[in-house]
């Protein structure tokens, strides 16, 4: 008995540790509640800094991987699920008025879903609207000269994406040239990830005793219901209840919804639903100390394709750039790949991660990788490192100036890995 209970206290000490985000992480989601999305957060374009480069050398080329934008749930289930409990509350008149509220909500979120699983939201083009213009703007030199290559993942989400991101880039420049592709043997390169086996052991990692964190389900179901009891009964297990609405406040975003639907929560069920996707995603796409070695071992294919074009481009192809449209899975990847700071570098544990990873911040819908290559008159090129915009270091390659790398050592970090 006496071990048991040292067993339990030393348990409880562990579990209390693992719980808590750190101040400035939770900070963070606090400041704008809709980042508890993690990587379903809509894409927040931040002020950004743009570090002369060295004297001499021109942006001619731009490698960029970009994830589709804000897109609907794969499925209105969650949504029916609230639905049918609560309007079944209604008849049965035990329903609160936040259950009146969230029923709302549920079939509004139902009539904005119509059926389309995983579809890109007018939000969502209009993301990469904005990003191509940003784009243009900040590079214009790049899109003199030369053609536009454009590649995307067959899923409809990605397709209209790369519509939207190409129609604004022809919007500031209407004589770019640009050609533009799709099919399989693309898809097989470009939604390169994690395997299968990684995913899964994030996924048990980030529902273990890291992140079982107690929730008072009462306090949940008091909110929308007058009979407790019942209210169980109608919803079914509480986690599912929780997910549902939690995945509503999620999504509503994606739809231009402003208001703040996580406040159907309480906060503690919120972070720890938000911690536990974050967890598991860090775990499974970047480079963390349990498993970064093997979940990165299969998108070097992509990150070397995107060397060999941007090689090409160094050579004199005629080639302004090369933009592809894919999905958050292979853009953690190959940001982890490549060693970008936040992803690649540090290497966190999973706690680490669970406590400080900013997720929310790193990868969002419309997430996207550019890399713009310079050249001086002698033909020395540089690359730097855009991550949502933001200029971003590689911190086990030395610099040559600021955020500016030697092409040459970035491929001799890629290849000797």
């Amino acid at each position: 008995m006496k071990r048991f209970l040292t067993t339990l206290f030393f348990l409880s000490i562990t579990l209390a540790s693992y719980a808590q985000l750190s101040p400035e992480l939770e900070a963070y989601i606090r400041e704008n509640p809709r980042r508890a999305a993690a990587v379903i957060h809509s894409y927040e374009f931040l002020p950004v800094k743009d570090t002369p480069a060295p004297s001499g050398y021109k942006p001619f080329y731009i490698s960029h991987y970009g994830r589709h934008g804000s897109r609907s749930h794969s499925s209105d289930k969650p949504y029916v699920l609230l639905q049918d409990c609560l309007q079944k509350a209604a008849e049965e008149g035990i329903i609160t008025p936040s259950g009146d509220s969230l029923l709302a909500c549920a079939k509004q979120m139902i009539e904005l879903h119509n059926g389309m699983d995983g579809r890109l939201t007018q939000r969502g083009a209009r993301e990469h609207e904005l990003i191509a213009r940003r784009m243009y703007q900040r590079y214009s030199r790049v899109f003199k000269k030369g053609e536009v290559h454009v590649i995307s993942s067959d899923v409809q989400r990605c397709l209209v994406s790369m519509a939207a991101f190409t129609s604004s880039l022809r919007a500031c420049q209407p004589n770019i040239p640009m050609t533009w592709d799709c099919g399989v043997v693309y898809q097989r390169v470009l939604t390169l990830n994690s395997p299968k086996e990684i995913k899964q052991k994030a996924y048990d990692d980030a529902h273990g005793a890291l992140t079982r964190i107690p929730i008072d389900t009462n306090a949940v179901y008091e909110r929308f219901f007058t009979d407790v009891k019942r209210g169980r009964k109608l919803s079914g297990r509480p986690s599912g209840f929780i997910s549902a609405i939690f995945n509503l406040a999620r999504f509503a975003e994606a739809y231009d919804i402003e208001e703040n639907r996580y406040n159907f929560l309480p906060w503690e069920a919120v972070i720890t639903a938000y911690a536990r996707h974050n967890l598991q995603t860090y775990l499974a796409y970047c480079n963390s100390v349990p498993y970064g070695d093997e979940a990165l071992s299969e998108v070097g294919v992509l990150a070397k394709e995107m060397m060999r074009k941007a090689d090409e481009a160094i050579a004199g192809a005629p080639v302004a750039a090369d933009l592809i449209f894919g999905h958050d899975l292979p853009f953690m990847c190959l940001c982890s790949y490549l060693g970008l700071e936040g992803f690649g570098y540090p290497r966190l544990t999973a706690e680490e991660a669970y406590r400080s990873w900013p997720g929310a911040r790193l990868c969002t819908f419309a997430s996207n990788l550019q890399m713009i290559f310079y050249k001086n008159r002698k033909g020395d090129v540089l690359v730097k490192f855009l991550v949502n915009e933001q200029e971003t270091p590689v911190p086990e390659i030395e610099a040559v100036s600021g955020p500016y790398y030697r092409w040459e050592d970035v491929k001799n970090f890629i290849e000797n890995k």
